[in-house]
């Protein structure tokens, strides 16, 4: 059975955020620190991997990154990673 996978990438140099799709977790994230990851080459490749989510339904999935890249998605996570991102200390730098 395939799984479909979102996830936010956190740069560690700049703080900045990446959100993204993906079917394998491992493949993408080590794309992603060698400088193939597509949006993410601009930037220097020291990501960490913060948050996934999995699914069984890939248009689940896809809408489940458009959502987490807009607004509300971006709400969200600062909601949903507060600990992680020290409650009012950290937010979220537009994620590609």
């Amino acid at each position: 059975m395939d799984m479909y996978f979102v996830y936010v990438l956190e740069n560690r140099d700049d703080g900045s955020f990446y959100v993204g799709y993906t079917t394998s977790i491992d493949r993408r994230l080590n794309e992603h620190v060698t400088g193939k990851g597509g949006q993410t080459t601009r930037r220097t490749p020291n990501w960490q991997l913060i948050y996934y989510e999995a699914y069984l339904n890939k248009h689940d999935a896809l809408g489940r990154e458009r959502f987490l890249k807009g607004g509300s998605g971006r709400k969200y996570l600062h909601r949903q990673l507060k600990n992680y991102l020290g409650g009012d200390n950290g937010s979220f730098k537009s994620p590609s």
